[in-house]
């Protein structure tokens, strides 16, 4: 599912009208039935129940799209009134067909001249916001405003047509009013704003709806960015023989741990144990293996030559490192290794000669900064997953996520991973995949509960896991974030962002994969 900006959004629809001669009015006929279907069927809005639905209309061709919403809605046996700002001469071609359509329906119909019009709100269970659409910017100016605000104020739950009036379709910010949705209907495709910055609290569950846009329309402007969904993720997952043993479903080498540091190593174990890998074994220094032994029931721990007194793993253990590997499908490296100079070069010497599937975090990271050549000199499938302060030290690239920037953040990724050839999950708010042949993916899912420490070393297992289950790289990073984001979510409405810890992801990950497997 490709994400849009506004300009890209608009030349999809004159393409669309003027060269596929599909009629304005025809799109948004199938934008408003198409949201009206899902309110229905998904019983978000209930026609045997006694529902009141207030639908707010704008001028323009989302206030259109509001007046099809509303006149399906009754014509369904929804007790619904639909409201507009006026006059009825203001209205744009499209939007006053449709207006002429609500008022041949006898769908009750209120002009808003002042805010005492929208009393009768007040008492509505439901209210769907078509004031502003993607073509918006700036600021909604006085009525506009005023009813937004008001809006705001009401108990009812509130659905936004294409995003929420008042939000920046580019970029997520607003200036002034905004409307806070508890879901969010896009029409044709997703747009950035939605995913960034305020827009991801005010957009609420966002769902997208088709309105008659042919692919080939999409395919012309070339679009690069995707956006990870949970039908993308469920296709790609692994199909799990019900016959099979543990050898069948993947074995991960984990190299990880140090003194002071066996929880990131426990992290990761029991994530990628938790995300269907049939064998986890943690290689480990042997100062700390006892520990890890008390800790991980399911996994093997395997002690590892390390530095006397020091609880970090000594370069003479890159042989049996190297050994390991090779009984062992995939990788996974970095967590909680630490920064002495003998672990470095050891993890240097082992990524350049490895060819394995891996997955490398944390400290590895910081070691590979010293000679990035390791990474050009790999003929290993790798995804690296740094958070903006690890991709500095490997690159002297600032990723701010404070800023709007996401085109920033896409190219610079994007730019990374073509001249590594690697898989890059540059982590942050949102996180984003580049891969070496240009593609470009963002997640949506996650919350800001997970930024807590070990929240990485869950991901690294999730990762791991599932390239030793024989997903590709870009795939496993692809799939890793969602459903290391999507868990998270799931703790979070359990234990609210501000209590979780990261044993909370892994405890959600069943519940993950249980709603991405019911789509399959």
């Amino acid at each position: 599912m490709y994400l849009v900006t506004s300009g890209s959004m608009r030349a999809i629809d004159r393409e669309a009208i003027d060269k596929h001669k599909i009629p304005s009015l025809e799109l948004m006929e199938k934008a408003g039935q198409g949201i009206a279907e899902r309110l229905l069927i998904h019983e978000i809005i209930d026609p045997a129940s006694e529902h009141k639905v207030a639908v707010i209309c704008g001028k323009g061709n989302n206030g259109g799209d509001g007046f099809v919403v509303a006149r399906y809605l009754h014509e369904a046996g929804v007790n619904v009134c639909l409201f507009f700002i006026g006059p009825v001469n203001a209205l744009s071609e499209d939007a006053s067909m449709n207006y002429n359509r609500a008022v041949k329906s006898e769908v009750p119909l209120t002009e808003i001249k002042k805010m005492a019009d929208l009393e009768y709100i007040k008492d509505c269970s439901h209210i769907i916001d078509a004031l502003f659409g993607t073509g918006f910017s700036g600021s909604p100016r006085e009525l506009s405003a005023e009813i937004i605000e008001f809006i705001n104020r009401q108990k009812a739950a509130v659905i936004s047509i294409d995003l929420p009036s008042g939000l920046n379709a580019d970029d997520g910010t607003h200036q002034g009013a905004v409307i806070r949705a508890d879901y969010t209907f896009a029409l044709a495709l997703p747009k950035y704003g939605l995913f960034l910055a305020a827009g991801t609290e005010l957009a609420g569950v966002v769902d997208i709806v088709p309105i008659g846009i042919p692919d080939e329309v999409m395919k012309k402007q070339k679009l690069s960015h995707q956006l990870i969904t949970a039908d993308l993720v469920s296709n790609k997952l692994p199909k799990r023989d019900p016959q099979g043993h543990k050898g069948d479903f993947g074995k991960l080498l984990l190299i990880s741990g140090s003194t002071g540091m066996t929880g990131a190593a426990c992290l990761s174990a029991s994530s990628a144990l938790r995300s269907g890998c049939g064998i986890v074994r943690v290689g480990c220094p042997q100062a700390v293996q006892p520990v890890l032994a008390i800790k991980l029931t399911e996994a093997m721990t395997q002690p590892l030559p390390d530095i006397s007194k020091k609880g970090v793993l000594a370069l003479r253990s890159l042989g049996e490192i190297r050994q390991l590997s090779k009984e062992h499908d995939a990788i996974a490296i970095g967590p909680g290794l630490g920064l002495h100079h003998e672990t470095q070069e050891l993890v240097r010497r082992f990524v350049l000669k490895n060819e394995k599937p891996i997955v490398i975090d944390a400290d590895t990271l910081t070691a590979l900064s010293a000679d990035m050549n390791t990474l050009k000199d790999s003929k290993a499938a790798m995804v690296l997953t740094p958070h903006a302060g690890e991709f500095q030290r490997l690159t002297g690239e600032t990723v701010l996520y404070d800023t709007n920037d996401i085109q920033k953040r896409f190219d610079v990724a994007l730019n990374f991973a073509k001249n590594y050839n690697v898989i890059l999950l540059l982590k942050g708010s949102p996180t984003i995949i580049a891969c070496p042949d240009g593609s470009c993916y963002l997640n949506p899912t996650g919350n800001h509960g997970m930024a807590t420490a070990g929240s990485g070393d869950v991901l690294t297992g999730i990762i791991g896991s599932l390239l030793a289950q024989g997903m590709t790289a870009e795939d496993a990073a692809v799939c890793g974030a969602f459903i290391h984001g999507t868990a998270g979510d799931i703790a979070a409405d359990a234990l609210t962002p501000r209590a979780m810890i990261a044993g909370d992801i892994i405890d959600s990950l069943p519940e993950a994969f249980e709603a991405l497997e019911s789509e399959q």
